[in-house]
């Protein structure tokens, strides 16, 4: 049997039987604005929603906290991994719930990613993907 198809048959199997918490697969987040397809103009704000897992500033560990990433024209990043520093992957370490963003005119992806008080991505579970046309 593969791993995956292992993992994911053994947490279903463990969650009906009551020993995984229930809030593990609750988890997520979401775009409030922009929506997807959205046609914007410079600058245009961004909000991030999250459920399930509370927001707090970069550096705290606590279990089930973290913060926002936002990605331009970037994938998700895989459980663990941590996310660069750089002009394609903006960092909200001061749990911040949203920003103002001005990109030159044309087409992108924005992928909204939470990850741990290090900057760890919680991976493609815990991200968002939208599309957006900056005019």
């Amino acid at each position: 049997m593969k791993p995956r198809l292992f993992s994911v048959l053994l947490s279903a199997t463990l969650l009906s039987a009551g020993l995984l918490p229930q809030m593990a697969h609750a988890a997520s987040v979401a775009f409030i604005e922009p929506v997807d397809g959205a046609v914007v103009s410079n600058p245009f704000t961004v909000k991030f929603g999250v459920s399930g897992m509370e927001v707090r500033p970069a550096g705290d560990m606590t279990p089930g906290v973290g913060h926002h990433h936002l990605f331009i024209n970037e994938d998700s990043m895989a459980a663990g991994q941590l996310i660069p520093m750089d002009d394609k992957h903006l960092h909200f370490g001061k749990a911040q719930t949203e920003t103002s963003v001005t990109l030159p005119p044309g087409q992108y992806k924005l992928t909204m990613q939470f990850a741990d008080g290090t900057h760890h991505s919680y991976g493609p579970e815990m991200s968002k993907t939208i599309n957006v046309t900056v005019k």
